[in-house]
This record gives C-alpha cells, structure tokens and sequence, in this order.
C-alpha cells in the first residue's frame, strides 16, 4: 500500500481524516508532523523522546489506545506463546511495541506478534526499530478507544500483508474471535480452547485463562418504583 503525500494531506475537514482511519476518536491523531506528511522517521523519533507508542497510517501517526486490562492480556498471551516455542522452535513472538513495517507508509504494532524463521532464516531479529515483517499471528486486544471499523481496516491490511490468523479479543465480552481471514472468523468463549491452527500447530491456550485477572461486571438491579 504506498502513500501518496498530495492525496493523504488534502483533507477539508477533520472528520474526513478520522473517518479514513475507522471513525477514531480525534484524541488519538497526532497533528504534528501534519497528517498526511508523517514518515516511519518521524514514528520512530516520537517513540524515542516521548515514549508514546503510536502506528503509521497513511502518513499521519496514529496512537495505539492501550489501556492496564488490555496490556495484561497481551501479556499472558504473550507468556503462553513464548512457553509454547521454549519446546516447539516455530519463530519468535514480541508484544504490543513491536512495530513492524507490513507496506510502504504503514506500520503496525499489533498487541501480540508472532513472526515464524521463514522470515528470518539466521533465527535473528533484525536490528531495526521498525523491521519489514509482517505477523503470521497478530492479537489485538479490543481496547476502549478502538473503533469497529478501525479494526476491520486492519483486518484487512494484516491479510493483505501476508498474515494468516488474527485473534480480536475483547475484555468487555471475555470472548476471542479467531480471523482466518478479514471478515470470516470464528467467536470463542471462556467454554472454548484457542488453538494457533496451522500457524502454531499443537498450541492451546484455555479462553478463561487469558480473563483470570479481569473482574466480571455485575449487572446493577433495576428497581421499579411502587
């Protein structure tokens, strides 16, 4: 997918730039650089003076909306993956900063990413900060500032890039939705086992493992009056 600064930079209005990038709260667009002229440089320097995680979607540098509850789910699938490969050399697996340049203009950091040696055949990282690569499974984990559609675009750009499993899970609904491709999926519940299909044959990983630190919502009773 390239970019074409003149194009990407001639917005009128701001809702038309957030409705390009799935309808997203304004909060998470950068306005500096402009959007529109943004480049994986500038990515690279705003995560090394400030910290801030964000992503690069068609020239304009978006933030990644992750919240305590999200992280520590990304992290006990990143636990279980990585135990997972201690026994079954497949690739190895980065978390939620592991930025990777899926096409000209567009990076992603998916919460969780798993990158098999095929790859990387020397069985090494890169050296770069934002290596072209793409996840063979990449997890996001749903998080408040996240749009349906924003998703759904990046559905469609892992698969495009060359992915072949993604799995959306949502705290709220403590429900996982298995994509083997951008729009057809399947939707687990704390009943159901995930597995990592053909692109980690022999992983299992139990659905209500990965909520075990998240609290379950009661629901307030309603009260009519008399």
């Amino acid at each position: 997918m390239s970019v074409d600064l003149k194009r990407t930079a001639r917005y009128t209005y701001v809702d038309e730039l957030l409705r390009n990038l799935g309808g997203i709260p304004p909060s998470r667009v950068r306005l500096d650089p402009t959007p529109g002229t943004a480049t994986v440089r500038d990515l690279i320097r705003l995560w090394k003076v400030e910290g801030r995680m964000c992503e690069l979607v068609d020239g304009t540098l978006v933030a990644k909306p992750m919240a305590f509850d999200e992280s520590n789910i990304a992290a006990l699938i990143l636990t279980a993956i990585q135990n997972f490969l201690t026994t079954s050399s497949l690739g190895l697996v980065v978390g939620e900063q592991g930025m990777m340049k899926l096409m000209p203009g567009l990076v992603r950091a998916p919460d969780v990413s798993f990158v098999s040696w095929a790859q990387l055949p020397d069985r090494h990282t890169t050296g770069e900060t934002v290596p072209s690569l793409f996840p063979e499974l990449a997890v996001e984990v749903v998080s408040k500032g996240n749009t349906r559609r924003e998703m759904t675009r990046k559905r469609k750009e892992y698969f495009r890039a060359g992915t072949r499993l993604v799995w959306q899970v949502s705290a709220r609904k403590r429900t996982v939705d298995v994509y083997t491709a951008p729009d057809q999926f399947s939707a687990l519940t704390e009943s159901d086992t995930l597995d990592g299909g053909d692109v980690l044959p022999g992983f299992a990983l139990p659905i209500r493992d990965i909520f075990v630190n998240v609290p379950r919502k009661t629901t307030k009773r309603k009260y009519k009056r008399r």
